[in-house]
């Protein structure tokens, strides 16, 4: 489970957002003065903002921990990345080798491409973009002494 740490920052009918901070691995890098990712993550981090779909109701600025499966991003990064490039090389080498008079390879991998596209909006809209949003794994309160304590929600 990949796991990220945030508050909640709004609130809507079965679903909260959740702003995280981007940290990075810097400390455990060699390369510390060289690389430009530890400046930004210096200067605060990049701040994401998730929409996530829970039936649990919580407050505002309240300390939770979101994640998503390994799988799950692995599966859908394939999906997003894979799927229209591999469209667009079977259009454009179908695009060649047709006989056209004119060159159908560009169109045709264009059209792929699309396909593509398309093909993973449609995937998104149903219940399958589902295994692809984040949950809560915990809540994390704060409590009057000022210490964190873990529970599950």
């Amino acid at each position: 489970m990949i796991e990220e740490h945030g508050r909640v920052v709004a609130r809507e009918p079965g679903a909260i957002w959740v702003e995280t901070v981007r940290a990075g691995v810097c400390d455990a890098c060699q390369a510390r003065k060289g690389c430009g990712h530890r400046l930004i993550n210096q200067s605060g981090g990049q701040r994401a903002r998730l929409r996530v779909l829970t039936r649990d109701t919580f407050q505002d600025d309240e300390e939770v921990v979101v994640g998503i499966p390994e799988g799950a991003l692995l599966r859908g990064a394939l999906w997003v990345y894979a799927l229209p490039l591999v469209l667009l090389f079977a259009g454009a080498l179908l695009g060649g080798a047709l006989p056209l008079p004119f060159d159908g390879a560009a169109l045709f991998g264009v059209l792929g491409l699309l396909l593509g596209f398309i093909i993973n909006r449609w995937r998104d809209r149903g219940d399958r973009g589902r295994a692809y949003q984040p949950t809560v794994l915990r809540r994390r309160p704060v409590r009057e002494d000022g210490a964190v304590r873990i529970v599950s929600p």
